[in-house]
């Protein structure tokens, strides 16, 4: 995987409304919530909501402990674990910060992780966080690269709700 870059203002992803017909959402740029919002929340949660799809298309909904960093999801899950099943099956995922008050939900493709010249960054941050190293562990890591983000901020709902739209490497060079 090639190294990612980090997210600076020309990279960050193309801000537009999401489509929630009957919500009041305002149509204009004016109040939409700016990407570092979204980055600081996905950074600051210590847990998050993993959803994978099984097999059979039901959705499959479990907490996970991971890493926000340089655009992209960073997590480990043991590899017989439903999630690991299901995204060796169907990569689409969607990950969400623990608060819902202030809302961030990323859609994106998970693979597998394997940059070992990145892998001590990624463990020094996830012991830091989680007073957990990580370094001897045998399991599957995963990044989640988004495609799309949506921002809900609840006391400002109808006037600042976001989309964020990337492209296929998970860039500020959005795709619709």
């Amino acid at each position: 995987m090639p190294a990612r870059k980090k997210t600076s203002d020309r990279n960050d992803p193309r801000a537009t409304r999401p489509h929630m017909p009957g919500y009041g959402i305002s149509t204009g740029k004016k109040g939409m919530l700016p990407w570092k919002w979204a980055e600081d929340r996905l950074r600051r949660s210590r847990q998050y909501w993993m959803v994978t799809v099984r097999g059979d298309g039901r959705p499959h909904a479990m907490p996970v402990w991971g890493v926000w960093r340089e655009g992209a999801f960073y997590f480990s899950t043991g590899g017989q674990t439903r999630k690991a099943r299901n995204l060796a099956a169907n990569p689409n995922c969607t990950v969400c910060n623990e608060d819902t008050q202030q809302a961030v939900i990323v859609e994106g493709a998970a693979s597998v992780w394997n940059d070992a010249a990145r892998f001590e960054d990624f463990a020094r941050d996830y012991q830091k966080k989680y007073k957990l190293d990580i370094r001897g562990m045998k399991e599957p890591l995963y990044c989640v690269t988004p495609r799309v983000v949506f921002g809900l901020y609840e006391k400002k709902f109808p006037t600042t709700a976001t989309r964020w739209l990337f492209d296929a490497n998970g860039k500020g060079h959005p795709v619709d």
